[in-house]
């Protein structure tokens, strides 16, 4: 089960279902459920896929607003990931997965 450190604001992406794509540079961990932690707050996920390659092959025109809600084009999507890590170059795993449940 990887457990991932999230900002804020992707935690909170998550924890709404805006974000269901969460892309991550090197290969892939293993594990059914993925663990978003920011501070003291724990969200746990299911697993429904994923997928290895270049970020150019992860994120897509078809999945950027999955992966980053508020970029307004794939572009911003691609620039917000170079910002993050320094650079785009090397492997990257996409977890796709499923929105939380909300108890109503």
């Amino acid at each position: 089960m990887p457990l991932f450190w999230a900002k804020k604001e992707v935690f909170e992406w998550l924890r709404s279902g805006q974000k269901t794509i969460d892309v991550r540079k090197g290969q892939p961990h293993n594990g059914v459920e993925a663990v978003f932690q920011c501070g003291p707050c724990v969200l746990r996920l299911r697993i429904v896929c994923k997928e290895v390659g270049k970020l150019a092959e992860v994120v897509r025109l078809d999945n950027f607003k999955r992966v980053i809600p508020v970029a307004g084009s794939l572009e911003e999507a691609i620039e917000y990931f170079c910002g993050l890590y320094g650079d785009c170059e090397g492997v990257f795993t996409a977890y796709y997965v499923e929105s939380p449940q909300v108890c109503v």
